[in-house]
């Protein structure tokens, strides 16, 4: 998890971040950095094992603690870095976290993607794809931020097969990144079918999220303006698993989808109000997973 030095509306991500808002409030760095804290101690107490980067004031990168999107990690030693859409998000990729990773947690194999952004394509990590890492599938939405050239990349790099669809919010918008409408645990997955409007590609995602065992959890489109798609499952230290998702997603969940996870989680959920209001990035978004 990366602590914010200067949380704020970013301006280059909101041409096709449609769930952030432009905040006028003096406070929201202050308030960003409350939320960020608070959420990190509800993680540990939680028994969550949490690596916590201090950001930097210069250069400017008002969505560094939205880390996923520009690197993931992997149990097969693997470090990938991935294109970024924003000129000041590719300024996240740390040379001290990445040396962290590849020393320390020796991710001796390093796959990086950055190339593509001078051919204008991008696949901004884990917020891009939502991976089953079991079955190795990687669900793609497509958009502005997710190309089906990058991902194929990855696909033949990582060895994961691809499913990519369309999706599109409640206006009718391309949905920026697939994990804002899609998690997958290692039983259930949490899914917003309204978002894909054709029916063959909504037939497909279920086939392939049922012949991969999973329970599936139907969310609308109005919980995802809530960010209940935007989940994650971990394991505590000793092997508990734990869905991460904020108290707003908490809220939006019917009480026959929260009953679901509840039987394979335990729920944590942190409020995020502030950063999910101006950076249109919850729990999840949150999150970078390091696998050694």
């Amino acid at each position: 998890m990366v602590r914010p030095a200067q949380f704020g509306f970013n301006k280059e991500t909101a041409q096709n971040n449609y769930f952030q808002q432009n905040v006028v409030d003096g406070t929201v760095a202050e308030k960003a950095v409350k939320e960020f804290d608070a959420f990190v101690q509800l993680l540990k107490r939680n028994d969550v094992d949490v690596t916590v980067v201090q950001n930097k004031p210069d250069p400017p990168t008002p969505d560094a603690l939205f880390p996923n999107n520009w690197f993931s990690s992997h149990i097969t030693g693997e470090l990938v870095l991935y294109p970024m859409y924003a000129l000041n998000r590719r300024l996240e990729r740390s040379p001290e976290i990445i040396e962290f990773l590849q020393r320390k947690l020796n991710h001796r194999k390093l796959v990086d993607l950055t190339h593509w952004e001078k051919d204008g394509e991008f696949l901004e990590g884990t917020g891009s794809m939502v991976l089953d890492r079991h079955k190795r599938i990687a669900y793609c939405c497509r958009s502005p931020r997710t190309s089906e050239k990058v991902l194929s990349e990855f696909c033949s790099r990582m060895s994961y097969d691809a499913i990519v669809f369309d999706a599109v919010d409640k206006e009718g918008n391309p949905i920026y990144h697939t994990n804002v409408m899609m998690s997958i645990g290692l039983q259930i997955a949490i899914v917003c079918f309204e978002s894909i409007r054709e029916e063959i590609e909504r037939k497909k995602v279920t086939a392939a999220l049922t012949a991969a065992g999973k329970i599936i959890v139907d969310i609308s489109l109005e919980q995802v303006t809530h960010f209940a798609g935007n989940m994650l499952e971990v394991k505590s230290r000793n092997g508990t698993p734990l869905m991460i998702m904020s108290s707003s997603a908490r809220n939006a969940l019917t009480l026959t989808q929260e009953t679901t996870i509840s039987t394979f989680n335990r729920i944590i959920a942190p409020d995020l109000q502030t950063i999910e209001t101006v950076g249109g990035g919850s729990a999840r978004c949150m999150l970078a997973e390091i696998f050694y």
